[in-house]
């Protein structure tokens, strides 16, 4: 099968590479000139586990190939949209890359075509695409199926995920589905409606911000009580509890969220609720919650340090995991950005970060000090934070950890997750311990 995939930034890319590994024909569409010819000789930047071997596989196996021609199109049984819609300055989405797409596709688009929508849009983004620039066209299955990846496990998810699909009409959703189930033959969920399709990723996405959200306020209420209380094992004892078919399901708390996804798609609902006349409060509530996050940490170690009586002017903080997730080498919208930007405007001087999943061009402030290891990191640090818990930080020992940092420093866990066992061994090593609504020393 033919397959062109237009735009190929993240999601294009486990797309394209999954399917050429599959031995079908992929051609990437990317306005990006640089990118397009670097994947045609085998190089891909996206900073995803497998991704890169996959793409070099499949341009040698001549499966995979890009231009910023729409020539393809021609050719292609299949039209895939993966262009970004990112957030505009009014908190909707900004859809003119999709807009610029289906203008384009108008010239190109034949009889017995499927054009599926991937990127992330408000509900009615697909029909009144197809209805302004491809009424003309007769025969052609257009639809949407929402990107539902996580980062980090992406190539395995899309190989084994159930895919949701809604046509323009039923037609073409019963084209795109089969598409999808002859290809990849994964389970495939039918809605009724390309909105509803729509609708979806954007009631998945809200989950789980607002879920984590939830984590992050129940963290900060631990914090606050004079007990000592472990936010971990009241999520643990919390998820216990069977309602309907499914338990409760509380995420962790961290320093914050970030991703290109999570960071948007709760205002589009927001926006989109405005719009209709339904004021709805938890989307931006949520949004709230975690984008303060970096801010309340960054708060909190400063009170611990001045609790030391530490001079801020010479205090090294180290910070381990960089990228917005673990095992995940994206730094879009990364919560550690603001992170050290906070820390940074309370007077430390001294930030050092590792993180090997990350570009060398990842972090843009010039203060921060990029190290090429944990141990140059971590050297003499004053306070240790994990900011992610990639494989070759999770693995650091808490010995290690003792031997590296300076004496009585602080170990601040936003995203490892320290066991309680290990958090005993650091106190016994003499390091301070510190998590996220994770408190285990007496309060006076």
């Amino acid at each position: 099968m033919k397959i062109s995939i237009v735009g190929f930034g993240y999601i294009g890319a486990v797309i394209g590479a999954v399917y050429a590994e599959l031995g079908h024909s992929v051609h990437a569409i990317d306005s990006d000139v640089s990118s397009m010819n670097d994947l045609n000789q085998g190089i891909c930047h996206v900073p995803e586990p497998a991704l890169r071997e996959l793409i070099k596989k499949g341009v040698e196996n001549k499966n995979l190939s890009g231009s910023t021609s729409y020539d393809s199109i021609l050719g292609s049984d299949v039209v895939l949209v993966t262009v970004g819609t990112p957030l505009s300055d009014e908190f909707d989405a900004d859809l003119s890359a999709i807009r610029d797409v289906f203008k384009m596709l108008s010239g190109y688009v034949s009889d017995g075509q499927i054009i599926m929508v991937k990127s992330t849009v408000p509900p009615g983004v697909t029909r009144q695409m197809a209805n302004e620039f491809l009424a003309e066209k007769e025969n052609v299955f257009i639809g949407f199926s929402p990107e539902r990846l996580a980062e980090g496990n992406a190539i395995q998810e899309f190989r084994t995920l159930p895919i949701v699909v809604g046509g323009i009409n039923d037609k073409s959703t019963e084209r795109c589905a089969d598409f999808w189930s002859t290809t990849l033959g994964v389970e495939v969920i039918k809605v009724s409606s390309c909105e509803s399709a729509e609708l979806v990723k954007l009631a998945n996405n809200q989950w789980i911000d607002l879920n984590v959200a939830l984590a992050n306020e129940l963290a900060i209420l631990c914090d606050s009580l004079p007990y000592n209380l472990d936010i971990l094992e009241v999520i643990q004892g919390a998820n216990s509890l069977k309602k309907g078919q499914h338990y409760v399901n509380i995420l962790t708390p961290s320093i914050g969220v970030g991703g290109y996804c999570l960071t948007k798609d709760p205002w589009f609902v927001s926006s989109l609720g405005e719009k209709n006349g339904a004021h709805i409060k938890l989307p931006g509530t949520g949004r709230r919650v975690n984008d303060m996050m970096p801010s309340y940490v960054a708060d909190n170690i400063i009170a611990h340090l001045a609790e030391k009586n530490e001079d801020l002017d010479s205090v090294k903080l180290a910070i381990l995991g960089y990228s917005f997730k673990t095992n995940s080498g994206d730094v879009r919208f990364t919560p550690m950005e603001k992170f050290v930007k906070e820390l940074f405007n309370s007077g430390l001087k001294h930030i050092s970060v590792f993180d090997s999943t990350i570009s060398e061009s990842a972090i843009t402030d010039e203060r921060v000090f990029r190290t090429k290891s944990w141990q140059e990191c971590m050297s003499n640090a004053d306070c240790l934070v994990f900011g992610a818990a990639h494989s070759d930080i999770a693995v650091i020992s808490m010995l290690e950890i003792a031997e590296h940092m300076s004496n009585k420093g602080l170990v601040y866990d936003g995203r490892r997750y320290l066991s309680k066992d290990e958090i005993a061994q650091l106190v016994d090593l003499g390091v301070s311990y510190k998590g996220v609504g994770r408190s285990f020393g007496s309060k006076n």
